[in-house]
């Protein structure tokens, strides 16, 4: 019935209330909160808009893809993988085919392919925690059991321990996020080969790096470590270099056995015509794209250092984003930020605080509420 409210015949029935699965029960989803304030940094998104030539192109991609939305998509997705291999290729320094390569809707969706495949009930994936909290989520949601492994006290692997975990613990699948979210450092290379060898001594299981961020480093990517290793598997996002958080468009390069063994739990034509054609669209526009974040890595440096010349202290950042602290209260050190109109990330590290770089204008608005919040704390 038209203006009909939402069915509430449940007389106060919760989500506690009903037969979902024991291991979601008292979980919240992942979010971070959108407020309505002049400069929002919280989220890790690029803030510069598409260029007016690639939107132009979008435009027609997109009208192309509209002709024939009475059909379904390519559901392998071939000319996208094409030309994400060629990406790859040019700027990852190891060169990947077509048959390396996986598409799907955001990197989170290529994470769950994989916890599908090589996790589920019975099995178990870990992570280096404080790190990117979906890993855990979606091994929840897969009905994978969740290992949190350990870091240093400035936030890198504690390769000896993580060894340790890995053999004690053997799971099926192990995530190396470089650059790590929250924190934003990277990993060596050396320690990604150390944990691989240990990951296929104790079960053999796969070896999952997040590179979400790894346009943002400073270092070259991990890519190249595919070469040999079957079991290694390098995940990619174009919401965060790219600029397209709204495009959904998340890859994987491995060895094509993975690219198959992911297709056996992909929906059918999970990646839309629409979302084909625009991921086309933006690859054509590569070198502008990076050169915005060549402009954004400038500016996070400049973040670091502002910060520290503030007193604060920083945790070194390949990413695109930077954690502060430290504050005897995150919180409210968020919320007083909060009250200056700017919007930080309070992301569950105790005692920090976490920004994502923004335009030059954004930063200075930012730095301007970290100092006077610096002053403050000093009066």
């Amino acid at each position: 019935m038209e203006g009909a409210g939402p069915v509430t015949d449940g007389k106060g029935l919760t989500l506690d209330d009903l037969p979902v699965r024991d291991e979601l029960r008292g979980k919240s989803p992942y979010g971070a909160p959108q407020l309505d304030v002049p400069v929002q940094l919280n989220t890790n998104e690029n803030p510069y808009p598409l260029p007016e030539p690639l939107v132009a192109r979008i435009a027609e991609r997109v009208a192309e893809a509209a002709r024939g939305l009475n059909r379904y998509p390519d559901r392998d997705a071939v000319e996208l993988r094409t030309e994400l291999a060629r990406y790859l290729s040019r700027t990852g320094g190891h060169p990947v085919a077509t048959e390396n390569v996986w598409a799907a809707n955001g990197s989170n969706e290529v994470i769950q392919q994989l916890l599908q495949t090589f996790g589920g009930p019975g099995r178990t994936a870990i992570g280096f925690e404080p790190s990117y909290s979906m890993h855990g989520l979606i091994a929840r949601g897969t009905g994978t059991g969740w290992i949190s492994g350990p870091r240093n006290e400035d936030f890198t692997i504690d390769v000896a321990a993580a060894e340790k975990a890995i053999a004690e613990n053997r799971p099926d699948v192990v995530f190396i996020t470089s650059p790590n979210n929250p924190t934003g450092t990277a990993v060596e290379a050396e320690t990604v080969l150390a944990l691989y060898e240990a990951a296929q001594a104790a079960k053999p299981s796969l070896v999952v790096v997040d590179e979400a961020y790894v346009e943002f480093s400073h270092r070259d990517s991990l890519l190249p470590l595919i070469e040999g290793r079957p079991h290694l598997v390098v995940s990619r996002t174009m919401s965060k270099a790219f600029g397209a958080a709204g495009l959904r468009l998340g890859y994987l390069a491995a060895h094509p056995a993975v690219v198959d063994a992911v297709q056996l739990v992909r929906l059918p034509y999970h990646l839309s015509a629409v979302t084909q054609a625009t991921a086309l669209a933006a690859l054509e526009h590569t070198d502008t794209l990076l050169g915005y974040v060549e402009q954004l890595k400038r500016e996070r440096d400049r973040l670091v250092t502002e910060l520290r010349t503030a007193g604060y202290e920083v945790t070194e950042s390949d990413a695109n984003f930077v954690q502060f602290g430290r504050f005897e209260d995150s919180h409210t050190a968020w919320q007083r930020i909060l009250d200056r109109g700017v919007l930080v990330r309070d992301n569950g590290v105790p005692g920090w605080l976490r920004v994502t770089a923004g335009t030059p204008t954004e930063n200075d608005a930012f730095l301007d509420a970290v100092r006077q919040l610096k002053k403050e704390q000093r009066a």
